[in-house]
């Protein structure tokens, strides 16, 4: 099947074929037809299936041309970075089209925000805070909405949207056609979907928890961090196909003490992203991997989701994730249109049971690699392995009971005074017994 087979109109056709797609993903050809009959869908399919073009392509070619200002398709996702990359895709497919398409994110002048939106939108890609935002201010009114699209919800979920989400479904028209995208179908995911969608049909490509086939995977058992960074520069300098790397770490402090670690030794080809960098350093980042100016990038789970990075060779789970669904978000940055990718994960002691979460879920065993001869182990932890004492450190010292009163004492002087009252009725009494003092007898 080609893009010629989905009914679509000659501008979308056009802009498909200057992007040199021809076959439309099983996901882009499942939820196309029943997105054009305009029901409710739930699109369930891994990080790089082509989940955005999926919504995106049925949505434009009915879209008609309109001079309403307030925006007729709204589309919610987690992060400014995907904010960013909706809206550019969306651009892609309009080369030949008339569309209004504006991104709205914190983290940024809200008042330049409002001039873009009330200038008139067709398409508003959003995150859920400044969408809420716009509309408390009255810039943005979402009575045109005729279609709404969630995606990555459980990510947006995961990160504490859930009230946003909620303010954002009380604010919608009720009528509309509903469109909900996920890598992974969650409990908390069923639940907003009996919730606020009618009839829902659900189109899941890929069993929750598979594995990108085109993906080699293995893991390394490796028993601290300066260990795992000795490993990650071996494995630099001796595999030359490791030439476009995403590193994924558990923490922002993790983050920032590997790339203090890396960028040394790779100089100006290793770059980090995370929520404490600013808005226009994670752009530039994210923009210098992507042309392959920088080799390495070292990041949280904050671009795990989304992002449109082209020919990952090499992900890295420098720290096994918390949540097994995390590592399929992951590995899924590799091994894109049909290209082989390689995913590698990096075990301690303390994250075994992790690993077999993640194999459980996979219902597959990862394979084992021996750690190279000429890798230097190091016996030094950093502050997050060192075990932690629970409790109160003072509960095992043992408390003398020398020239101990036990539990009676005398009051100090202060509280053996009697009380006179008030001051006002001292001075009462006083006069009472000057006046007293002063009859005749």
């Amino acid at each position: 099947m080609t893009f010629n087979d989905l009914k679509l109109n000659k501008f979308l056709l056009n802009a498909l074929d200057d992007l040199g797609f021809v076959h439309p993903t099983p996901i882009q050809k499942e939820a196309l037809p029943v997105i054009a009959s305009g029901k409710d869908i739930v699109g369930v399919a891994q990080t790089g299936t082509g989940k955005t073009f999926a919504y995106l392509l049925p949505l434009l070619r009915d879209l008609k041309f309109s001079k309403e200002r307030h925006p007729r398709i709204l589309i919610v996702v987690p992060t400014r970075e995907l904010v960013k990359q909706v809206v550019q895709d969306v651009e892609k497919l309009t080369t030949y089209m008339s569309v209004r398409v504006a991104g709205v994110y914190g983290g940024t002048n809200i008042r330049t925000q409002k001039q873009v939106v009330y200038q008139g939108l067709d398409i508003l890609v959003a995150t859920p805070g400044r969408l809420v935002d716009l509309v408390m201010s009255g810039t943005l009114r979402m009575k045109n909405v005729k279609k709404l699209v969630i995606d990555e919800v459980d990510e947006m979920l995961n990160l504490g949207f859930r009230p946003q989400l909620m303010n954002v479904f009380d604010l919608l028209p009720a009528r509309r056609q509903n469109l909900m995208f996920s890598a992974t179908l969650t409990e908390d995911v069923e639940n907003l979907i009996d919730t606020f969608f009618n009839q829902t049909i659900k189109i899941e490509i890929a069993p929750h928890g598979t594995p990108l086939e085109q993906i080699n995977q293995a893991v390394y058992h490796v028993p601290n961090f300066y260990t795992k960074a000795n490993l990650l520069e071996l494995l630099l300098h001796e595999d030359e196909t490791m030439n476009k790397v995403l590193v994924f770490v558990d923490s922002k402090r993790i983050a920032d003490k590997l790339y203090e670690w890396l960028s040394p030794k790779f100089i100006e080809k290793v770059g980090i992203i995370h929520s404490n960098k600013s808005q226009n350093y994670r752009f530039n980042t994210v923009t210098k991997f992507q042309e392959n100016v920088y080799r390495v990038l070292i990041a949280t789970d904050i671009i795990a989701r989304g992002l449109d990075i082209a020919e990952v060779s090499h992900v890295v789970n420098f720290d096994a994730p918390q949540e097994p669904s995390d590592y399929i978000h992951r590995i899924g940055r590799t091994g894109r249109a049909d290209k082989r990718g390689e995913a590698l994960m990096f075990v301690s002691n303390a994250e075994e049971e992790l690993q077999m979460a993640i194999e459980e879920l996979m219902k597959k065993t990862i394979e084992l690699v021996p750690l190279p001869e000429h890798l230097e182990i190091s016996t030094e932890m950093i502050e997050e392995e060192k075990p932690k004492m629970g409790g109160d450190k003072n509960y095992l010292r043992s408390h003398s009971l020398k020239d101990s009163k036990g539990a009676f004492h005398e009051k100090l002087e202060k509280n053996t005074k009697v009380n006179l009252g008030g001051s006002w009725k001292r001075k009462v009494k006083n006069k009472k017994a000057k006046k007293r003092s002063g009859r005749k007898k």
